[in-house]
């Protein structure tokens, strides 16, 4: 297969037809090369066509508490009482650079994430 820029769903198709047949491809081959490029076009054909948002605060807060097995009670400590903590959640209320401090420290969540803006519904 030539290496070139995917711009079809049926260019899509066949390269990644070509990666199955590839993927016991030893390195340092031909085949192999052609594996690891092959990839970088896919990667980069995903990224444009099915691009991922980053969530927003409340969402990548909601998150890490889900993984972290923590309540709403648990973030108290961070954010100062159960009603601010009910109010962020909610979104009635805006994390302040105190408390995006204390989520980065505690949480280890992105700052760059605490500071998106909430998704508008």
């Amino acid at each position: 297969m030539r290496a070139k820029i995917i711009k079809t769903k049926t260019e899509y198709a066949a390269a990644l037809a070509r990666l199955e047949k590839l993927m016991d491809a030893t390195p340092n081959t031909a085949e192999g090369d052609e594996l690891e490029l092959l990839s970088l076009v896919v990667h980069d054909y995903e990224e444009r066509t099915f691009p991922i948002d980053k969530p927003d605060a409340v969402a990548a807060i909601r998150f890490r508490m889900e993984q972290q097995g923590l309540a709403p009670k648990d973030l108290v400590p961070l954010l100062g009482s159960r009603s601010r903590v009910s109010e962020i959640l909610s979104g009635r209320r805006s994390l302040s650079l105190k408390m995006i401090r204390a989520l980065v420290v505690g949480l280890h969540i992105p700052a760059e994430l605490l500071l998106r803006e909430p998704e508008k519904a």
